[in-house]
């Protein structure tokens, strides 16, 4: 296993094992959801789920 550290420039990761381990984690996240069969959740009701759960978090202070 290497440690090498990769210039910032061309790369956002500072190893090549974590670029390596992101691009496990990402591609598991891919798959996931692909497999997923549950229905989609259009976009505005996703946003009607969020407003009112922030309304409650403001009632209860969590977030200004």
């Amino acid at each position: 296993m290497s440690t090498a550290t990769l210039d910032p420039i061309v790369s956002e990761f500072e190893t090549a094992e974590q670029e390596a381990e992101y691009t496990n984690w990402v591609q598991a996240e891919l798959r996931r959801r692909r497999d997923d069969t549950r229905p989609p959740v259009p976009h505005d009701e996703v946003v009607r789920r969020m407003e009112e759960r922030m309304a409650h978090w403001r009632q209860r202070g969590v977030i200004a």
